[in-house]
């Protein structure tokens, strides 16, 4: 067994390692959680960031999975998720690895993914040849996502909008990254929710206000179907902010929704703030929507990687009271909690979870 100092020499050695960003527990926080089975696999895919994890069963049921060693990588920076799966494995593999489960953006079909914002395409099958595993799950990142709010402490969070305690009821987690993913957690009677994955990013654009109109008229010149995560998503702030200087005949010189976030926070720019602004009640109001839609009384959690970089204008922008315009349902969605979660190691932690709990049959 490793010592501390060896641990945290192996640590430092490969923390900047193929351009990977790692994060480690101690031996002695790893004892005390208790673990009770052979090291697996998990992974969180998405767009722009594949975070990958060594992990293992705890027996706890508050907190079932230990992170082992976990890693950040960029997907663009890799030809394939197979690649990336084996040069975490080959740097942070304790020992052979038998199985695991990767939770992907997109809609899982069979062996294969179905997504526009991966970098490559994914099979499961060859996932499973390539890195020599004898069992390997597939699921949508949101679906882990949804899993691992089971988990969360109070203080994992920052309530945006709603009551501090929610009703009991399905729970909303959604959010914004390279696509808009969502899914929905259902508890039920015998202690394991039920997990409903969506495709609600590929719903149809339905906009509520002239500015927002005008948005969708330019867009259906390009496409006659205008999805809500074509706007609602990192790619969609830039989408928003380009057409709307296209509409009013403005320079849009910030080619990045990191920019175009941090000019409008900074004030000074017209077209950055409205387009900002824009983004936060299109979100307000896709929230509410899907709230009403899978009657979500639970409560909802925001994730995804741009929304923590907002935190501030989100709150005194228009989305609580866009997700709250609903006519006659809004004193319903009034009720709803509505809180900000960091994305993190959650997608993977809720992977591990859902592995068990399925691979378990509990």
């Amino acid at each position: 067994m490793q010592t501390a100092a060896q641990f945290e020499a192996e640590a430092r050695r490969y923390k900047y390692l193929n351009g990977a960003t790692l994060e480690t527990q101690s031996p002695s926080m790893t004892a005390a959680a208790g673990v009770q089975c052979v090291p697996f696999l998990a992974a969180d895919v998405g767009g722009t960031h594949a975070r990958i994890g060594l992990v293992s069963a705890t027996g706890d049921c508050a907190q079932p999975v230990a992170l082992l060693r976990y890693a950040t990588y960029e997907c663009a920076q890799f030809p394939s998720l197979g690649e990336i799966l084996r040069a975490f494995l080959f740097d942070h593999a304790l020992a052979p690895v038998c199985c695991g489960s990767i939770a992907c953006a997109g809609y899982p079909d069979g062996e294969q993914v179905i997504n526009t914002n991966l970098p490559w395409p994914v099979s499961i099958s060859e996932l499973r040849a390539a890195l020599d595993v004898r069992e390997l799950a597939l699921i949508n990142d949101f679906q882990a996502m949804a899993c691992a709010t089971e988990f969360l402490r109070a203080d994992d969070t920052t309530l945006l909008a709603g009551p501090a305690v929610a009703a009991s009821g399905p729970v909303l987690v959604m959010g914004p990254g390279t696509g808009l993913g969502a899914a929905v957690r259902i508890p039920a009677l015998n202690g394991r929710s039920i997990i409903l994955s969506t495709e609600a990013g590929q719903a149809a654009f339905a906009p509520s206000t002239p500015r927002e109109l005008a948005i969708l008229d330019r867009l259906l010149r390009e496409s006659s179907h205008v999805p809500v995560e074509q706007l609602v998503s990192g790619p969609g702030l830039h989408t928003i902010y380009r057409t709307l200087g296209l509409i009013e005949g403005s320079p849009t010189p910030l080619e990045s929704p990191a920019r175009i976030t941090a000019a409008a926070i900074a004030g000074g720019d017209v077209l950055a703030h409205d387009a900002l602004d824009t983004f936060c009640g299109l979100l307000g109001s896709v929230v509410g929507d899907l709230i009403l839609l899978y009657g979500a009384q639970g409560g909802v959690f925001l994730a995804g990687g741009i929304l923590p970089q907002m935190r501030e204008f989100l709150q005194h922008s228009s989305f609580h009271a866009r997700l709250l315009s609903k006519g006659r349902m809004r004193s319903v969605l009034a009720q709803v909690p509505v809180r900000l979660l960091e994305h993190g190691n959650l997608g993977v932690i809720g992977a591990a979870s859902w592995f068990l709990q399925h691979r378990s049959g509990a």
